[in-house]
């Protein structure tokens, strides 16, 4: 690499201009890079949607869910199946493997789902294929004022909705909350059995009206002219004149009134909302878009009279948070660079000098970015934040030893390129090493990959090009500017020095010392509770309330409103969204839940601690003893969803299923930390279901009537204010007991009877849930855990598990929160494994020994003490992104064994082992200190600062990152020499013993 140096001095002019062209390039790329708030990724799944208002549990299975199993069973590329089938909705999840095209995959599923036959009270199946680009842009709240017509607010919808549609870039726009004008006809049983009319009569009440028909062409009066037909019902008041009998008309015996039916509830703040969900097209630019909505909603509030639009939240916000707060860290990063480097050096040029690699990398890493396709999003830009801090460190090893050799030589060009030469082979292989760390997250699986894949590239631009400018830029910029200086020598420690050979000399208490700190660190770490993601500075938290599926759905809506206001009332809230029910439109995106789940999305106001307050809305619990209260720090990334571990009960036999179920709910109901246990065939719901005699009637005429008296029967529509306005038939009767029920009178062909004469009425428990592997029911047990205690909680489960003994045929799996965490931990912790063999390999390659690059790892677990100790002290809960930084410390902290042993080899050529070791110590102590104290501080606004929900980079991360490296870099300069002369025990031991007779012997020749 030294002769990139001589390169560099041989053709200033190429890379001056280089330089400027880079900088250039560097700040067109910025502009260019597309801003999203996710890396693209697919997520290879299909998630077929249906909704069945009004059907329970066991009918949407048997004759929704069970069909759509069959039908798309053999899809090709399936991994596996699994379905959900609750009241009024079934939900079917389609896994593939990684090879499969998902587009092909989606579009043979509809094929096949299109063939399938489902009842006619069951919405069309929504087909999703879900990736990143489908997350929402924003997310627009609209609410009139008072006083507006049905007709006038519809009016300001659609015309909203449409101009939301049309902004550049928009792909779909989805709405909830939207209530839909209809006319209910409600009959009056008394009236209607004085006027001796039957209550099917009212159906055909607008049959053959509303007609508008056209009957050909006449000539009438000597011109051709054309003959058509209307029949408008226009209004409330035809529509009650219109005849039902003789001499009768509807509003006689009916009550006709003009209503408002809503799939679902949305409220924002305390009122009624309609929520718009915005997602941007594919290729469209993330802020581009959301600015495009914001302008789009602040000229419809001035274009359009009483509405008030706002966007309550928008991902593009956070994209561009994400960009200042990178520019923020970069500036403190440089600052702080540059404080320990003046600290240090003492000389304002050499200061110059070092921290010009910052603006250089990072112009060359956004060019790179550019052709690799790699868009700027909270993944990327935290890499780049994390990066910065070592954006400096070849830059300081190199200027440190050119600044080194001017204390005690003369400037000369020659000693530039030869301080370069002498360390240029120590950075480049600590540079390759850090780099080399991160290659690995290429094999990950999956989502992992998609996200980690980014940062990995991005981090091992910058440091590529960090090295880059150390061994080009920086000598020709101290060529430059530290011409004709001449410093006063810098000795090193001499105390310093006493102490490596006194830690030499007695090699066991420093390496017994460094084992036991090592034990107890990762004794510390395997009894400390890891949680899913740190979720103390998080913005957004999500509420549950969750009612039993019996509970009728005015007292569910009540309650939802009791919390809704208690919410609304805390000062730390910014705004509360609340929604209730499942619509069509949150269908399209597979989003469909219980209808007895009251959901809240809330806004915290900056600074807000959500721990403390998701404790504070937890203790609501004791006002909702009936319900399941459940609070969740919300991350559109990483998760942060329920701390929940689900143990699913798999087998053929049902009756063994559910004994399984009950020994298993036994076993872990005692294990602390569980909050609660429960399984999907506990929550129970009543199911009446009548058992027609086919000798007495048949079963198709006995529903049909049964339907129109119970339920709500669309019978037609009317034009009122020109808009098609459904007119619906309410039931007739709304019957409270099993007594009522068998006492509803229906028409068979023996004439008017009750219904308990013809079928029996029998009352059943049903579970409110199915949970379907592969077209086989299972069971599903739920427990809900701390997210503190969520590795503690699921490793004592676990066990429990493995103790039980299960009926014969009968598998258990333990899955959920917990689960995916293991997983997480274990893919990360195979990638540091594949990291450590390549960064010995790159070590061995540089050193050409086996035994020295041992050494160097032996930094490694002295990183380990550091990184937990910090996590002890800070009280920080390790959770994924501090494994990250864990990783990441692979990389770091081996850079400065790297220097420290490059420079003990060099010294081997004139020097014994021992003596190598003590000047190479003293000599690398000030760059190593240096570098890790650059590092370090560029971290430091991590850790007291906020950072992005949903990323990557975090506070446990940044003091894994600080507590490993603080701790590798003080044990380094003492442990690894300790190591080093252990693995040339023999060839130092001889190199003593040979010095120590020669002193004897030039001592006797001198007495």
């Amino acid at each position: 690499m030294s002769k990139l140096t001589e390169w560099s001095f041989r053709n200033k002019a190429a890379v001056i201009l280089i330089v400027i062209m880079a900088l250039v390039m560097g700040a067109i790329s910025y502009f260019r890079l597309p801003m999203e708030f996710l890396p693209a990724a697919d997520n290879p799944q299909v998630m077929i949607t249906v909704i069945g208002p009004g059907s329970d549990a066991k009918s949407m299975e048997q004759l929704v869910t069970n069909p759509l199993e069959e039908a798309v069973t053999l899809v090709k590329g399936k991994t596996d199946m699994f379905s959900t089938s609750g009241d009024g909705y079934a939900q079917l999840s389609l896994n593939f493997n990684s090879k499969t095209n998902m587009k092909d995959a989606k579009a043979q599923i509809v094929q096949l789902i299109e063939q399938v036959q489902l009842p006619a009270n069951v919405m069309k199946p929504f087909v999703v294929q879900l990736n990143t680009s489908m997350i929402p842009i924003a997310w627009v709240t609209l609410t009139f004022d008072d006083g507006l017509s049905g007709q006038e607010k519809e009016e300001k919808l659609k015309a909203v909705a449409a101009e939301l549609q049309k902004t550049e870039g928009a792909g779909e726009v989805s709405t909830s909350g939207k209530s839909t004008p209809t006319i209910h006809l409600t009959p009056d049983a008394d009236k209607l059995a004085a006027a001796g009319i039957q209550v099917q009569s009212l159906m055909g009440v607008l049959q053959g009206r509303g007609v508008s028909v056209s009957i050909g062409e006449r000539t009438l009066d000597g011109a051709a002219g054309n003959l058509n037909v209307y029949d408008q019902v226009t209004d409330l008041e035809t529509l009650r004149k219109l005849p039902v009998g003789a001499g009768v008309k509807l509003g006689d015996v009916a009550k006709v009134e003009l209503a408002k039916d809503q799939e679902s509830i949305s409220r924002m703040n305390g009122k009624d909302a309609i929520m718009f969900t915005i997602s941007k097209s594919a290729d469209a630019n993330a802020v581009t878009v959301g600015n495009g909505i914001k302008n789009t909603v602040h000229r419809l509030n001035a274009d359009i009279k009483g509405i008030d639009a706002s966007i309550i939240l928008s991902t593009s916000d956070s994209v561009v948070s994400s960009v200042n707060s990178m520019m923020r860290e970069v500036l403190l990063g440089a600052l702080f660079a540059t404080i320990v480097i003046l600290l240090f050096m003492r000389n304002f040029k050499a200061t110059i000098v070092t921290i010009v690699s910052i603006p250089l990398s990072l112009a060359i890493t956004l060019y790179l970015l550019q052709l690799s396709g790699v868009s700027l999003n909270i993944i990327t830009l935290g890499g780049v934040a994390v990066a910065v801090g070592r954006l400096v460190d070849d830059s300081i090893v190199v200027i440190e030893n050119i600044y080194r050799r001017l204390q005690k030589e003369a400037f000369s060009i020659t000693l530039i390129t030869d301080a370069t030469k002498e360390v240029a082979s120590a950075i480049t292989s600590s540079t390759l090493v850090t780099v080399a760390v991160f290659l690995p997250m290429g094999l990950l699986r999956g989502s992992l990959q998609a996200f980690l894949l980014p940062f990995a590239l991005t981090v091992a631009y910058s440091l590529l090009a960090s090295l880059l400018v150390a061994l080009t830029v920086v000598p020709l910029l101290s060529a430059l500017l530290l011409r004709g200086t001449k410093e006063k020598a810098h000795a090193g420690s001499p105390k310093f020095a006493l102490f490596i050979r006194w830690n030499l000399a007695h090699k066991l208490v420093p390496l017994i010392i460094a084992v036991l700190l090592f034990a107890g660190s990762i004794s510390a770490y395997l009894f400390m509770p890891k949680g899913a993601l740190d979720s103390s500075s998080a913005e957004n938290i999500n509420v549950t309330l969750q009612y039993p599926s019996e509970t009728p759905a005015d007292k569910v809506l009540e309650a939802g409103k009791q919390l809704e206001s208690y919410l609304t009332a805390n000062q730390d809230v910014d705004w509360v969204m609340m929604m209730l029910g499942n619509s069509a439109d949150a269908a399209q995106y597979g989003s469909v839940s219980s209808p007895t789940l009251i959901t809240y999305m809330i806004d915290l106001n900056s600074g807000v601690n959500a721990e403390e307050f998701m404790d504070n809305v937890k203790s609501q619990q004791t006002n909702y003893k009936e319900a399941d209260l459940m609070v969740n720090a919300s991350d559109l990334i990483m998760g942060g969803g329920s701390p929940q571990i689900f143990i699913d009960v798999t087998g053929d036999d049902l009756e063994q299923l559910a004994k399984s179920a009950e020994q298993l709910i036994a076993a872990i109901k005692p294990i602390d930390g569980v909050q609660k246990v429960e399984s999907n065939v506990e929550e129970k719901k009543s199911v009446y279901s009548f058992v027609v005699d086919p000798t007495l009637a048949k079963g198709q005429d006995v529903a049909v009537q049964l339907q129109s008296m119970l339920n709500p029967l669309p019978i037609g529509s009317i034009r009122i204010e020109n808009s098609d306005t459904p007119v619906i038939l309410q039931p007739i009767i709304n019957p409270a007991s099993m007594r009522e029920l068998e006492d509803l009178k229906l028409m068979t062909e023996n004439g008017v009877t009750e219904v308990s004469k013809v079928a029996k009425l029998v009352r059943s428990e049903e579970p409110s849930l199915y949970y379907h592997k592969e077209g086989k029911t299972y069971i599903r047990v739920t427990a809900s855990a701390e997210p503190k205690e969520l590795s503690v909680v699921g490793t004592k489960i676990t066990k429990a598990v493995s103790g039980l003994k299960l009926q014969e045929g009968v598998v258990i799996e333990v899955g959920g929160a917990s689960a995916d965490q293991s997983s997480d931990f274990s893919d990360l912790g195979m990638t540091a494994l594949i990291s450590i063999g390549i960064v010995y390999l790159i070590m061995v390659l540089t050193f050409k020994t086996l035994r020295a690059p041992l050494a160097i790892m032996i930094s490694l677990p002295l990183a380990a003490i550091g990184a937990v100790t910090g996590l002890l002290v800070s009280g920080v809960t390790p959770d994924f992104t501090a494994m990250f930084g864990a990783l990441m410390l692979i990389g770091i902290v081996v850079t400065n064994a790297i220097v420290l042993i490059d420079r003990v080899k060099q010294n081997e050529l004139s020097m014994p082992i021992r003596e190598a070791l003590i000047e190479a110590a003293v000599t690398r102590m000030r760059p190593i200190i240096m570098t890790a104290l650059a590092t370090i501080s560029a971290m430091l606004p991590l850790v007291f600062g906020s950072h992005e929900s949903g990323s990557i980079v975090s506070q446990s991360l940044a003091i894994v990152v600080i507590g490993g490296l603080i701790a590798a870099t003080l044990l380094t300069l003492v442990i690894v020499p300790c190591v080093y002369e252990l693995l040339f025990y023999r060839t130092s031991r001889k190199q003593r013993r040979a010095g120590t007779a020669s002193e004897q012997a030039e001592a006797a020749v001198s007495q």
